[in-house]
């Protein structure tokens, strides 16, 4: 299947993120709250000589979970590890992250409500006494072994806040919600990222590229990636608004920043179950698309802009969505 650029999902060619990533609060735009509070509990830690508490980031993919994380390592002046839900699998998984760590690391789990449940309880004594007790051995010939850990800071990313457990969720001491961005952010991150790659863009291109880019930033840079290269091959380099709106309409992606995949969805619902209430299991059935990719990934923006609305007896698509694909209204 082809991978969106309008997802907010990482994709191989991140390396290029990482290039344009910041590296310190103050560089980061955006989530003024969270990095408010960040900044004063980093300080904090720092004068009390103690790790940082673990801290768990959430919400939709693409907002800046992975960046912050690696900022907070920056800030505290240590070293990062990095890992993720699925990739941890056994109890020997986690036992060779952990005995890995040094003193003041920060140790970064994505999807870490992907840990399977019996993994996360060996977590529990890691985040809260730095031990890491684990049984080897079969059956009668097995013992239990205690190796104490380095105080580390555990960040903790996740785009499903509720598929986490009570106790995993209890043992962080800083949780943050991350919201989706504003067009005057977007624009900012636009700018900043079109003046570290040395590549220019006219204000006007500017605010028309964060308008499109579904008030997510990993969106927004993947877009301007895209345009970049439009306006190098047909024009002279710098993205005015006219190559801006070429790019994009080339691209598929419209003036709300919806593509082809969330017009197949709106459009499923709306004609093939008179545009609702429906369940997302019926949904993803109709599209072939994942339930869990459909929760995460297009649901949340649909949501946000209004476009889309959960009842209780299923998803509905709203006049405002009816009006966006230009099919007339029938009120019910």
């Amino acid at each position: 299947m082809e991978e969106r650029l309008t997802t907010g999902d990482k994709l191989k060619e991140d390396s290029f993120e990482k290039n344009i990533r910041p590296e310190s609060i103050s560089d980061y735009i955006g989530q003024s709250e969270v990095k408010e509070n960040l900044s004063i509990f980093i300080k904090a830690a720092k004068m009390r000589e103690e790790p940082l508490d673990h801290v768990l980031l959430y919400g939709p993919p693409g907002l800046g979970k992975t960046t912050l994380a690696y900022i907070i390592a920056n800030e505290l002046g240590s070293n990062i590890r990095t890992t993720s839900g699925p990739s941890i699998e056994k109890s020997g998984d986690l036992a060779a992250v952990l005995s890995s760590l040094e003193p003041g690391d920060v140790l970064f789990i994505d999807e870490i409500h992907r840990i399977p449940r019996f993994i996360e309880e060996i977590l529990y004594s890691a985040m809260e006494d730095f031990t890491l007790d684990i049984i080897v051995g079969n059956d009668s010939s097995s013992r239990n072994i205690r190796i104490d850990l380095p105080p580390f800071t555990l960040v903790g990313a996740t785009t499903r806040a509720g598929d986490l457990t009570g106790p995993l969720r209890d043992r962080f001491g800083i949780i943050n919600k991350l919201n989706y961005y504003t067009e005057e952010e977007l624009m900012m991150i636009a700018k900043r990222t079109s003046k570290v790659l040395n590549v220019g863009i006219d204000e006007d291109a500017a605010y028309e590229l964060a308008r499109r880019s579904r008030g997510t930033p990993r969106i927004a840079n993947r877009l301007f990636k895209r345009v970049r290269d439009f306006a190098l091959v047909m024009g002279n380099g710098n993205i005015d608004l006219e190559i801006t709106k070429l790019a994009l309409d080339k691209l598929k992606v419209d003036s709300l920043g919806l593509d082809n995949t969330d017009y197949n969805l709106l459009k499923s619902i709306i004609e093939k179950f008179n545009g609702g209430p429906v369940g997302i299991e019926a949904i993803a059935s109709s599209i072939g698309e994942e339930q869990t990719t459909i929760e995460d990934v297009y649901e949340p923006y649909l949501l946000q802009t209004g476009l889309l609305k959960r009842t209780s007896r299923g998803r509905m698509v709203t006049k405002k969505a009816y009006d966006h694909l230009g099919i007339p209204y029938i009120e019910k």
